[in-house]
């Protein structure tokens, strides 16, 4: 797998070798990944679902993200930073999500995070940002796991007082919201710049 290219799906189209199998991973490759994603309880939702993926298959996440939602008040920081110990123990019981008491502690300790920044959660986490590279990656085994920029997100939310926000976990988020594109070079996944002009071709 690490010298891998783009593989070509049952419906002729090449895609990054994780987005060729279930259903669920394709429209997520298609229609989300690497797709630029703002607003905070957009973002909120990111970080909590990345933290939460640690040690898991993403896959069991995207089945889950629907009773995620529900379970966190559609990641509305104000609300999920209010959580007391009944709703702890609500989630615990929550068959629906991933049932871990640190990645749910930290869920509700980073939405008070968030609600004590001093500049909007949308605006600090793009400063990370790195430019956008004129080249995609050729094949997985060119897509690093980690990132100056990633390893810098990481140490500032930490010294914010978020948690379960590693170098990793950052990269993977940045991936997710477009703050990078990790695409392979042969992924019929246009460019996210291509695809905002051209939005009705995300999930065909």
């Amino acid at each position: 797998m690490a010298e891998s290219g783009a593989v070509v799906g049952a419906d002729g189209r090449a895609r990054c070798p994780w987005g060729v199998g279930p259903a669920d991973y394709t429209e997520y490759h298609d229609c989300e990944w690497g797709v630029p994603l703002h607003g905070v309880p957009e973002l909120f939702e990111r970080i909590t679902l990345e933290a939460f993926q640690s040690g898991l298959s993403w896959l069991t996440i995207l089945r889950k993200r629907a009773a995620f939602r529900l379970a966190f008040a559609g990641f509305a920081p104000e609300r999920v930073a209010a959580f007391g110990e009944a709703d702890r123990q609500r989630l615990l019981a929550d068959a629906g999500i991933v049932r871990n008491r640190a990645k749910i502690d930290a869920a509700i300790r980073n939405a008070g995070a968030v609600l004590h920044l001093d500049r909007p959660l949308d605006e600090l986490l793009w400063s990370f940002a790195p430019e956008r590279r004129e080249r995609r990656p050729a094949t997985v085994g060119d897509i690093p796991a980690t990132t100056p920029e990633s390893t810098a997100m990481a140490k500032e939310l930490k010294r914010r007082g978020f948690a379960f926000v590693g170098p990793t976990t950052c990269y993977a988020l940045m991936q997710a919201t477009g703050m990078v594109d990790d695409h392979l070079a042969d992924c019929w996944r246009a460019n996210w710049w291509e695809l905002l002009a051209r939005p009705a071709q995300r999930c065909r």
